[in-house]
């Protein structure tokens, strides 16, 4: 009968271990990239910085202004869920001083001992008196059913309230979650736009940004811009508000951007737009969405001064023209309010509003 035995284990011992652990951290270094000497990835080019962040503003001033169109809506329907709690509250209280009516009229029979009338009628000792009291329960019969129709009314109102209560909390919640997921895009697109930014140099920053390299602030002062564009040469606006708004903008100029705000000290490009004519008494609606419909649409050659300029195909930027190819708009996070060529980006459209 033969013997079982375990096989032999080969091991690795000498030069022959030496040359599989070599192997093996070669097959490392393939993978991982590395070849001995530590190497960083290369740094990308002003150039592709630039055309990166350019991409990364637009995708968040376009989740921007649909975080704008969300918390429009979601405040409209904080304010109709107030409105129903309020009549809620007004049903309630009226629907409580039904059920008291009904009440003492339930006690006031409770105390006759609900005897059939013609009984009553036999049994009186002064049936005129009787005839008198049954014509008062007569009346407070009717009493007695008006109002239990009017709980029944309050009732069904209530519930009417309820039903419309819960619609409208299950938008809220639905415009909630959608803010929630526009400003996890936006803080995303803008911190990477941020971090590519703090990789350049001081001067190649600011030639990215449009900034001064030293200051930080816009390039091309306001002085400068109300001489080039302010002149007795300058076209006029149409009207007094929309010469009220392009004021109002020229005020903001060095103004910081901020997603979402809409003044007095830090705008972005549509809350600029809104901010700009609100000063000038007329109510704009919140995103470019809805700006671009808020008026009559004008040719670029038509152009007057407040107009409102918008950018790219999806309508995604807007600024206030002031004359001379120029408009005054709240551009990105790396650059304040200030005057811009309307040829910096492709135009879409354009509304008189005034």
């Amino acid at each position: 009968m033969a013997a079982h035995r375990k096989p032999r284990q080969c091991s690795l011992s000498g030069s022959t271990a030496r040359t599989a652990v070599t192997i093996a951290l070669a097959g490392a270094a393939t993978l991982t990239g590395f070849d001995g000497v530590g190497r960083a990835a290369p740094r990308p080019e002003p150039e592709q910085v630039r055309a990166r962040v350019d991409q990364l503003y637009r995708e968040a001033e376009v989740a921007t202004e649909r975080y704008d169109g969300a918390r429009e809506k979601a405040d409209a329907s904080g304010r109709r869920l107030r409105t129903l709690g309020d009549e809620a509250a007004r049903s309630q209280a009226r629907l409580n001083s039904a059920r008291d009516a009904l009440g003492s009229i339930a006690a006031a029979q409770y105390r006759e001992g609900g005897i059939d009338p013609a009984v009553r009628l036999m049994l009186s000792d002064d049936p005129r008196r009787y005839l008198r009291d049954a014509e008062f329960a007569e009346r407070a019969g009717f009493r007695q059913t008006a109002a239990v129709a009017d709980v029944r009314r309050q009732l069904r109102n209530i519930e009417r309230l309820r039903g419309a209560a819960r619609v409208e909390l299950a938008s809220l919640r639905s415009e909630q979650a959608r803010l929630r997921r526009h400003k996890k895009t936006i803080t995303s697109r803008l911190d990477e736009a941020r971090r590519l930014l703090s990789g350049l140099s001081p001067h190649q920053r600011a030639a990215t940004t449009g900034q001064d390299a030293d200051t930080g602030r816009a390039s091309r002062s306001t002085a400068a811009t109300r001489n080039t564009l302010g002149g007795p040469a300058a076209v006029r606006a149409p009207g007094s508000r929309a010469a009220a708004a392009v004021a109002y903008a020229y005020q903001k100029l060095g103004s910081p951007y901020v997603w979402g705000a809409t003044g007095p000290d830090a705008f972005d490009c549509s809350g600029l737009a809104q901010a700009a004519y609100r000063a000038a008494g007329i109510s704009l609606p919140r995103t470019t969405y809805a700006q671009i419909n808020a008026g009559r649409r004008v040719a670029r050659d038509e152009l007057l001064p407040g107009d409102l300029v918008f950018f790219y195909s999806g309508v995604s930027h807007v600024g206030i023209y002031v004359g001379g190819g120029h408009m005054i708009h709240a551009p990105n996070p790396s650059a304040p309010v200030r005057v811009a060529p309307i040829d910096q980006m492709p135009f879409v459209g354009a509304t008189r509003v005034a």
